[in-house]
């Protein structure tokens, strides 16, 4: 347990806070923070029951993003197989595909750097998930349920400093 005024971790038998003097019994006391209590007292916080979902979520669409990202880049050197050999294709199809391909790429590890950064607490990842959420509620059906669930579970205010205690851990 751990005292809600001050933070100080407080051992069971306690009846004050020993750096405060808090009464423990008046609803005073945190259960404990999430970076230490969830294994001692069963109890997991929405954040701790999401997190690492959502960061393989975000890794899981990360990787699929590669696929077209990598047939992109493949057809920017046959554009004469997608479109024909028309004299429009041969100058502007491969640069324009290979950019795209290279967008996609990016947008791929995006994904996965966010994922990743979730699923070990970075304190940067809270914040670029937030981002990218709101950016793909703009891909529906999928990019839209995964933004939605994004900012469900870190938006809440008592999610950030949840999530900034886990990060100091």
């Amino acid at each position: 347990m751990f005292c809600n005024r001050c933070g100080t971790q407080l051992q069971p038998d306690f009846n004050l806070c020993p750096k405060c003097g808090t009464p423990v019994g008046s609803g005073s006391v945190l259960a404990g923070t999430p970076a230490t209590s969830s294994h001692l007292t069963g109890v997991r916080t929405k954040l701790q029951r999401h997190l690492r979902i959502l960061g393989i979520l975000w890794i899981v669409v990360g990787v699929l993003w590669i696929i077209p990202s990598l047939v992109l880049m493949g057809l920017s050197h046959t554009p004469h197989l997608v479109i024909g050999d028309e004299m429009f294709s041969r100058p502007f199809m491969p640069p324009f595909l290979f950019s795209l391909g290279s967008l996609f790429l990016l947008v791929a590890a995006g994904g996965i750097l966010v994922g990743w950064g979730l699923m070990n607490h970075e304190r940067w990842a809270r914040i670029t998930a937030i981002i990218v959420g709101i950016l793909a509620l703009l891909h529906p059906p999928f990019g839209t349920a995964l933004g939605i669930y994004t900012l469900w579970v870190l938006l809440p205010g008592d999610s950030a400093a949840e999530y900034e205690r886990m990060s100091q851990a």
